[in-house]
């Protein structure tokens, strides 16, 4: 099922977005609601936190008293992390189930004020982020909640700042306009993404590259490809052996396909044709059909074998390769990566050789380019350059 991260800060209208996606069909999880689940009266978390810390943090009704507990912790790093340990793995272990009880079509939307804070990110197939001005929050907390201006501002330092949360955003929602307005974009993601993503990921499903024309140089390329690195780690933790941005969106000024290329090596390739590629797919990233190689470079010199994978998500395609560490092809990636890197004028040959190619057949795109000679001569020059550089991998 696809699993979207749902965060914003205090007064941003995030519980608004919400509200919205589950009169779309979204199963909501509300991180808050689900905290208080694990230490309400008669659990097992409130009597540890009670054995932690005294029963002077539970109130006359035998429920939690949040804020005696606050006081004991807010300025105690030690008092915050034992607690930590007693609450995060119980709401951890509670959002497991209830995601395990939706549909196995579900859309389900983990709200989570902390999504940031606490790095949870990568655990998701899309984060979505609600940004509204300090300004207006401000307003909005004193309307809505009778906040003082001093505590309103407290409690908005308390959490991560826009640019943190931009970071991990693959959508930003902008609510500084109207309910009416926000509902128009939150509706707008429902059918033009969370749910074909949805469809897509089910159905193990690739989004293809669209290969008919060269995007212009987008300086946000480095943080997308960071965001989709943190996936593919967290479903493949230590059997993947290191992780590349590669290909022309990790050159940085260079025009290019609006596609991310990502290396991933492993150890075999008999790995990658197992319980990795299951955990590619569930992840957002599903194998694409066919036997993929690349091309030898010099040629003649026999097929570097590889596999293959794509993205499932309909706005952000990817071409992730996954090669043997160490191998040629392996190399190869990265030493041209580099060298188009550093070298301005082969920088500026390879994109007007690109510009001719899809002009001249644009259904192939970058792809196109693996049998051409230009590349031969590149390889030569990029191992010159090299060797008198030192260069490795």
């Amino acid at each position: 099922m696809l699993r979207v991260g749902l965060t914003g800060g205090i007064g941003s209208g995030k519980s608004a977005v919400a509200a919205r996606l589950v009169e779309r069909g979204a199963v909501l999880i509300d991180a808050d609601r689900v905290a208080r689940e694990v230490v309400a009266p008669g659990t097992e978390g409130l009597a540890e936190i009670v054995a932690a810390f005294s029963d002077a943090v539970v109130d006359a009704d035998g429920a939690l008293d949040r804020a005696a507990l606050g006081a004991v912790v807010f300025a105690d790093e030690t008092a915050r992390r034992r607690l930590e340990a007693i609450t995060h793995p119980r709401v951890r272990a509670r959002t497991a189930e209830l995601t395990a009880a939706a549909a196995p079509d579900a859309i389900v939307v983990n709200d989570v004020p902390l999504l940031v804070e606490v790095g949870l990110a990568p655990t998701y197939h899309l984060v979505v982020v609600v940004q509204t001005a300090v300004s207006t929050r401000l307003e909005r907390l004193a309307r809505d909640r009778g906040m003082g201006r001093a505590e309103a501002e407290r409690r908005i330092a308390a959490q991560a700042d826009d640019a943190r949360r931009r970071a991990v955003a693959d959508v930003v929602l902008t609510n500084d306009g109207s309910l009416t307005a926000l509902h128009d974009a939150v509706d707008l993601l429902w059918k033009q993404r969370l749910v074909p993503y949805e469809d897509n990921l089910r159905q193990r499903r690739v989004v293809p590259p669209d290969p008919t024309e060269l995007a212009g140089a987008d300086a946000s390329w480095p943080e997308q490809y960071a965001r989709l690195a943190a996936r593919i780690q967290h479903a493949l933790g230590s059997d993947a052996l290191r992780i590349d941005h590669i290909g022309s969106t990790a050159v940085p000024g260079l025009a290019a396909q609006n596609v991310i290329d990502v290396q991933v090596a492993v150890a075999s390739l008999a790995d990658a044709d197992g319980p990795l590629a299951d955990r590619l797919a569930s992840a957002g990233f599903p194998r694409v059909p066919g036997q993929w190689w690349d091309d030898p470079r010099p040629a003649g010199r026999g097929r570097w074998e590889k596999r293959l994978h794509g993205s499932a998500d309909p706005a952000r395609p990817v071409r992730l390769h996954v090669r043997l560490a160490d191998s040629p092809g392996w190399r190869y990636a990265l030493l041209m990566r580099d060298h188009l890197r550093a070298d301005p004028d082969q920088r500026a040959a390879y994109l007007l050789f690109k510009r001719d190619l899809v002009d001249a057949a644009p259904e192939a795109g970058d792809s196109g380019t693996a049998r051409n000679p230009w590349f031969d001569e590149e390889y030569l020059r990029a191992e010159q350059w090299a060797e008198q550089t030192g260069w490795h991998p």
